[in-house]
């Protein structure tokens, strides 16, 4: 609730960019702008339920728009598949208005989830319980994680059948 008393806070202590759930602003335009004159990237979050709609009208102010793909809370969450049709979702309305926010995710990000997310436009992706609980050690996740996402880099690309 009330994110905006602490912007200023983190701001000072180097934040690049600060991001704020629209379910906890109801002035979230005034909220970004707020981040922006910090000096910060202003970021707006999404919960799973929410609609794309509800950042509609702030879209051209938002640096990142951050997919939450489970809950927000904890860590170890399922992953919730329809995450990846959002993001198709949302990488077409920012191509209608021509603007290039990252496209972050968060929740449920394995080797297996980060190559879907990254196939649906996710630029960022946070990964926690598949990083720091993988049995064969973070740097091997990490890395696993890694090839996972830059798969699609290496598939070649289809070419139109007309």
């Amino acid at each position: 609730e009330k994110p905006e008393r602490y912007l200023a806070d983190f701001a000072a202590a180097g934040a690049n960019y600060l991001t704020v759930h629209v379910e906890a602003c109801p002035h979230l335009h005034a909220t970004l702008e707020q981040i922006r004159k910090l000096g910060a990237l202003p970021g707006v979050t999404l919960n799973p339920a929410t609609p794309l709609t509800s950042i509609e009208e702030v879209l051209p102010q938002a640096a990142l728009v951050l997919v939450m793909s489970v809950e927000p809370g904890f860590g170890g969450q399922t992953f919730i598949p329809r995450s990846v049709e959002r993001l198709r979702r949302l990488r077409t309305m920012l191509r209608a208005e021509s603007i290039t926010p990252e496209i972050e995710v968060d929740g449920g990000i394995d080797a297996e989830t980060a190559a879907q997310v990254v196939a649906a436009g996710a630029t960022v992706l946070v990964a926690g319980t598949s990083i720091y609980r993988a049995p064969e050690g973070v740097a091997a996740a990490i890395a696993r994680l890694r090839a996972s996402a830059k798969t699609l880099a290496r598939q070649p690309k289809r070419r139109n059948s007309r």
